[in-house]
């Protein structure tokens, strides 16, 4: 009995660390790069984490349960990792690199909504209205956050960053939408996912980081914050996560735990960097994320089972 009470308790001490970190995501990204390329900042954190997944996968033997995986599903964990880490991760660099870290964060934070769309071409969902006015509520949040960004910073923002932002979304929710089609284990899945990741990037190498290794190894001063993210904001985090949400009882209500991270994301900018934060980021963000919850209050309604997991 004791150790059920305990593990509610291990799953929300579990998300509030996965909350912190995530919420010193967008400054690691800001630091790195500094002294990298979005390029090697993909590249560099995708190895950091597939060799931690790797290893957390030889820990429980999961190397037996991945040789068990039927053809299909083996390739399927592969494909995925087109999406994520792949193109996700290179767009969302590629926007951080050329817009301010509280706007591009923000705008990323609108991908539950996008897959809320994507999900009546793709899964044949219909929209409820809860949907449809937390996706109007939303967008107005990304008008605030994109407008009131252009006054409050010199030069304006950089329109091909906001799209790389705003694609990255599309990118995140399509993964999302793909990824939860099978039952496989969820670990072994963001190994394959990294694995085959890790091999798309250095293929990529020539395209998009040069013909030879000098030209793709980081400065020394880069290196923390490169395994920083390979650490924190990709492999072991995500481990944490699935955790947290298998030991809670109520998965839903411990997902929502993670709209706090943006805002402590806003923290970390302003004390690390010195970023100064908008009134108009946080109206922005405070929209999107309130259209998010209201969205997943709606959703559930009265009398329907609270432990189901909306987001």
């Amino acid at each position: 009995m004791a150790q059920q009470d305990q593990a509610p308790h291990e799953a929300v001490v579990l998300a509030l660390l996965v909350v912190l970190l995530w919420g010193t995501a967008a400054t690691a990204f800001e630091l790195a790069l500094r002294w990298v390329t979005p390029y090697q900042l993909l590249l560099w954190s995708v190895a950091v984490s597939t060799l931690v997944l790797g290893a957390l996968l030889a820990a429980r033997g999961g190397f037996g349960t991945l040789a068990a995986l039927p053809r299909r599903a083996l390739l399927r964990g592969l494909a995925l990792g087109v999406l994520n880490p792949f193109l996700y991760y290179f767009v969302l660099f590629a926007a951080y690199d050329r817009l301010p870290g509280q706007i591009a964060m923000a705008l990323n934070y609108a991908w539950p909504l996008v897959l809320a769309l994507l999900a009546v071409p793709v899964l044949g969902q219909p929209l409820t209205r809860a949907q449809a006015v937390a996706i109007a509520v939303s967008f107005l949040g990304a008008v605030i956050i994109v407008t009131g960004g252009q006054q409050g910073f010199t030069g304006g923002l950089d329109a091909l960053g906001v799209l790389l932002a705003l694609g990255s979304t599309l990118i995140w929710a399509l993964f999302w939408l793909w990824n939860a089609r099978d039952g496989a284990d969820p670990v072994v899945k963001l190994c394959l996912g990294f694995v085959s990741g890790l091999v798309l990037s250095l293929a990529a190498a020539p395209w998009l980081g040069g013909l030879h290794w000098r030209e793709l190894l980081p400065p020394p001063a880069a290196w923390p914050a490169l395994i920083y993210v390979g650490l924190f904001e990709m492999g072991l985090t995500f481990v944490l996560w699935l955790t947290a949400l298998q030991r809670a009882r109520h998965a839903a209500r411990l997902g929502h735990l993670v709209y706090l991270a943006p805002f402590l994301s806003l923290g970390f900018l302003h004390l690390i960097l010195g970023e100064p934060l908008l009134p108009a980021t946080f109206a922005g963000l405070a929209l999107i994320i309130g259209s998010l919850l209201w969205r997943a209050w709606a959703d559930a309604g009265p009398g329907t089972d609270a432990s189901r997991n909306d987001s």
